[in-house]
């Protein structure tokens, strides 16, 4: 990809960006556990969300598209699937059919493409394992493809180390699909899989600090009703690229505002961008408008609530390169783990830029100052390669292995030529 710098400020409002993959993901599979068809308007057509309506497929759904809704017909009862189980490049659904099918009955392997294989997994398969799953895999049921042999597992409490909606999620459905559990975490992770699961009936209610899941032992839930809301994770990029350009304006319409989700927004408005949040609705989830407004912006030192803005930390990487001082996140080794190593390739990716920036452990820093343009390697991680693409509105950039962008965003050059930028894929 190469983008060449902006010559103008922009004022562009959107009403429909990319809707949000992390609940089409769960729309796919928690339909699987309803009673009835479940009816989804706008469910993200990427590459991976629809992997993860194929692997429903397999795993005995039936799923018809009619105009701009998906509905999905529950198997009555989940069983082994008769081939492998693709989920494409999304560590998302590999991790949290990997809990759904653990507590049911039957065989299934779980496999990606080469990057998604070479992620670790053994963050979701330890704890499932530690509770009575059966599972293996490469580097002991580290890394995909995934083998389980599910069961009705046993009663559980489990206290996980780390704040991952991954591993929550996971643990939440092996828990409901066997009998039960409890779990707690760090600090609240994205709470997209208790909201929806509990808007369609299930039963979760916190005590002491800890979740706690009842079963649905032969009960089903009720089926999802939902139109899929603008992701803000997708929109940031654009709500950076704003950020980064005084006068500019951008404004997304029907968005997801759950807090978990909208942290890197707040960052950003404590940088000295001016943000504006207008609630219009909320069904399982809250929903509405968000106007940004660039603005001088200065260095900030980020350290808490981390696992609410993890994905958005190229991106935010990108707001400190354009800001005045130097900007810190902290407590973020989850980053080591994503796609890639994201604190890595982010860092020497702004190095190469004329940025001067390090790693921490946990995290990075960097200096902001007036970045030149270079040839960045995103090492196939779609996040990196639309984050420099943003960097790029201001100083020209060229991009490797940005085709990786289509499989969980195929709209994002159309919508950065709508800002007014010549974008070359």
């Amino acid at each position: 990809m190469r983008v060449e710098p902006l010559k103008s400020k922009f004022d562009v409002e959107f009403d429909l960006v990319s809707t949000d993959k992390s609940i089409s993901h769960r729309c796919a599979i928690f339909s699987l556990l309803s009673d009835g068809v479940s009816v989804i308007s706008d469910y993200l057509e990427a590459e991976d969300t629809l992997n993860s309506l194929e692997i429903a497929k397999k795993l005995g759904a039936k799923i018809e598209k009619i105009d701009n809704k998906y509905y999905i017909a529950p198997p009555t009862k989940i069983s082994s699937a008769k081939s492998v189980l693709e989920c494409g490049n999304s560590g998302t659904a590999m991790r949290i059919y990997m809990g759904l099918l653990a507590g049911c009955d039957g065989f299934y392997v779980l496999s990606g493409d080469e990057y998604l294989n070479e992620r670790p997994m053994r963050r979701i398969a330890e704890p499932l394992m530690k509770v009575g799953a059966t599972i293996d895999g490469r580097d002991s049921a580290n890394k995909a493809p995934i083998a389980i042999r599910g069961r009705s597992l046993d009663y559980f409490s489990y206290d996980s180390k780390i704040s991952s909606a991954q591993v929550k999620s996971a643990l939440i459905l092996a828990g409901l699909c066997a009998k039960g559990c409890e779990f707690s975490e760090p600090e609240l992770s994205r709470d997209h899989s208790e909201r929806m699961l509990k808007g369609m009936g299930a039963d979760i209610s916190y005590k002491n600090g800890k979740i706690i899941v009842q079963p649905l032992n032969s009960k089903k839930l009720k089926p999802l009703i939902m139109s899929v809301p603008n992701d803000p994770s997708s929109c940031f990029f654009y709500a950076v690229a704003a950020a980064i350009t005084p006068g500019a304006r951008v404004k997304f319409k029907n968005i997801l505002l759950n807090k978990t989700r909208i942290e890197a927004y707040k960052v950003l408005e404590k940088m000295g961008a001016k943000i504006n949040y207008t609630p219009t609705s909320s069904q399982y989830e809250d929903i509405g408008d968000i106007e940004i407004i660039g603005d001088e912006l200065n260095a900030i030192i980020v350290d808490k609530n981390i696992s609410w803005l993890i994905d958005e930390a190229p991106a935010l990487a990108i707001a400190f390169a354009c800001a005045k001082g130097k900007s810190e996140l902290r407590n973020a080794a989850e980053l080591r783990v994503k796609e890639c190593d994201r604190i890595s390739v982010t860092i020497n990716a702004l190095k190469a830029c004329g940025i001067e920036a390090g790693e921490y452990e946990d995290g990075f820093w960097v200096v902001g100052t007036k970045p030149n343009r270079a040839l960045v390697d995103s090492h196939g991680d779609h996040r990196i390669a639309m984050s420099f693409a943003v960097l790029g509105l201001k100083c020209g950039m060229d991009i490797s292995k940005s085709e990786f962008i289509a499989t969980s965003f195929p709209k994002f050059s159309h919508f950065l030529r709508m800002l007014g930028a010549r974008v070359e894929d």
